[in-house]
């Protein structure tokens, strides 16, 4: 599978799993363009190496966060936001209490003040879809996406398809979990078969050591870290295979769960351009 080409990669100084989402094959004979659409954990220990290489090499123009607000008030402000030239987009994928719906367009205004006292608890909150208490834990948790934040799902997709000249990134805390399932869409939108965006998702494992480490390091993420052992936080390649193994029986697939929660064939189209076609 070309997906586990090692070429994809970025090494960055302040990420452990940055890579390029081009070079994908497609159904159709085609493949997916470098330098439109990366993947990434954590961003807000970039180097100024890091933001250099990114904004003036790589060209990015876009941030689609899917951390809860939680993670990004306690994390603080990340090098990317000093810049202008870099929108960034909150989508959630978790619930978390308050009423943010993009922390970025408050954060300045004091954020805290309407957050209620027990926010930190729903920092990386655990929870299940209704009706599949029977899959394993990390398949339950991406259905639960799904079924409850699936306006988020969808929110962040449009907001790669309408992204101006230039790249974006997809991250969140670890880029597995939640930029996983995004980035999985993304790429049947795309075209690309299921059995390279399995290989894609299941790529992290490659770097999970160092993921695992960087963030036990901060006190942000180091007690969720430290609840489990490295091997229950791998990807396992038989977990995105039973995601799309379920859409495929519920929904026809990916693109008939977009299409039933209102990411139809105008918006499909864009995205599919986005990493495919456009210039």
């Amino acid at each position: 599978m070309s997906a586990t080409r090692t070429d994809r990669w970025l090494r960055l100084d302040g990420t452990a799993n940055t890579r390029d989402l081009g070079g994908l094959p497609t159904t159709d004979g085609g493949s997916t363009v470098p330098g439109r659409v990366l993947r990434s954990d954590n961003l807000q220990g970039l180097s100024a190496d890091d933001v250099h290489r990114l904004v003036g090499e790589v060209g990015l123009r876009q941030v689609v966060d899917l951390r809860t607000t939680a993670e990004i008030l306690l994390e603080g402000r990340g090098p990317l936001r000093a810049l202008p030239e870099v929108e960034h987009r909150h989508f959630t994928l978790l619930p978390e209490k308050g009423h943010h719906t993009d922390v970025f367009a408050v954060e300045d205004d004091d954020p805290l003040q309407d957050l209620p006292q027990d926010w930190v608890e729903t920092l990386l909150p655990r929870q299940a879809a209704d009706g599949d208490a029977a899959e394993p834990p990390a398949v339950r948790a991406y259905l639960a996406y799904l079924q409850h934040r699936g306006e988020a799902v969808v929110g962040a997709l449009g907001a790669l398809a309408s992204a101006g000249p230039g790249a974006s990134v997809v991250n969140c805390a670890a880029g597995k979990d939640r930029t996983g399932v995004v980035v999985a869409f993304a790429l049947a939108v795309a075209g690309v078969p299921d059995e390279e965006i399995v290989a894609d998702y299941a790529l992290t494992a490659e770097v999970i050591d160092a993921l695992v480490a960087r963030l036990s390091a901060s006190p942000t993420y180091a007690d969720d870290m430290a609840a489990r052992d490295v091997a229950s936080h791998t990807p396992r390649a038989a977990t995105m295979e039973r995601v799309l193994q379920v859409l495929a029986e519920r929904h026809g697939g990916p693109l008939g769960w977009l299409e039933a929660h209102g990411f139809g064939g105008e918006d499909q189209r864009r995205l599919r351009a986005r990493l495919r076609d456009r210039s």
